[in-house]
């Protein structure tokens, strides 16, 4: 296994993530720059979430969530519900709008990748989608391991 070759290509990935938000955001404006990720975690709580879970959910700080949500919020893609267990709290739930705006992202990153993938078999395409998956959640838990050693010190 060679780890380090892995490595190296990282940058390639993030580059190739890079033009694709570049893309998507001059070919579909719908969703401003750099929210879709959060829209779409948003977008997959059924009954909404606090700003608090979704910081959780993405992995982002709650000051950044707070600036991305009010921009969503601001664009009507996202809405403010009282939350009826917590007064002081609300919810967060995804606009019909929203939701409009996150199917056609999807179906935009499907048309890209069909053409990205065209040389590809259905094989190789599920994959790279399960290693993808596999290397993402591992990641997390290894530097959850990592962390969890270093507070055991």
């Amino acid at each position: 296994m060679d780890t380090a070759e892995l490595g190296m290509r990282l940058p390639d990935l993030l580059k190739g993530v890079r033009l694709l938000k570049q893309r998507r955001a001059h070919d579909r404006p719908g969703v401003p720059p750099g929210l879709v990720g959060v829209l779409t975690y948003l977008d997959g709580c059924a009954t909404g979430c606090h700003a608090r879970e979704l910081a959780d959910r993405t992995r982002l700080d709650p000051s950044t969530v707070s600036r991305a949500v009010a921009t969503l919020v601001a664009d009507g893609l996202v809405e403010r519900r009282a939350d009826p267990t917590d007064r002081r709290a609300s919810r967060l739930t995804v606009t019909d709008a929203g939701r409009a705006a996150v199917a056609e992202t999807r179906d935009w990153y499907g048309r890209v990748f069909a053409r990205a993938l065209v040389g590809w078999t259905p094989g190789e395409v599920a994959e790279l989608s399960a290693a993808l998956g596999r290397f993402t959640r591992d990641i997390e838990v290894a530097l959850a391991h990592h962390d969890n050693l270093e507070d055991a010190r």
